[in-house]
């Protein structure tokens, strides 16, 4: 499978680690009222999707950036790469 780095250009995907759900990025604000729930909720519940999935992919061997790749489980086709600062940086405007 080929990831298709922002910065870099297209890498073998053994250079990146797997690191999950894409949602990670958007942690719980541990001062909430119901912050205890909310974190539950963000350690343990996970979507198992079949298509479109959004994950965290960490360029190990390469320059250590991270990424968030949407891929279609089913078929691995990689639909979309992007740099993970940058959604963090656009959800944390949009908010």
């Amino acid at each position: 499978m080929i990831i298709n780095h922002p910065i870099l250009g297209p890498r073998d995907s053994q250079e990146f680690t797997y690191l999950g759900d894409a949602s990670l990025i958007d942690r719980p604000d541990w001062q909430a009222d119901n912050a205890a729930d909310q974190f539950c909720d963000y350690l343990y519940l996970r979507d198992n999707p079949a298509g479109a999935h959004r994950e965290l992919w960490f360029h190990e061997q390469g320059d250590r950036s991270w990424l968030v790749v949407t891929r279609n489980t089913v078929t691995h086709e990689i639909l979309n790469v992007e740099l993970a600062r940058d959604v963090a940086r656009a959800r944390g405007r949009s908010k």
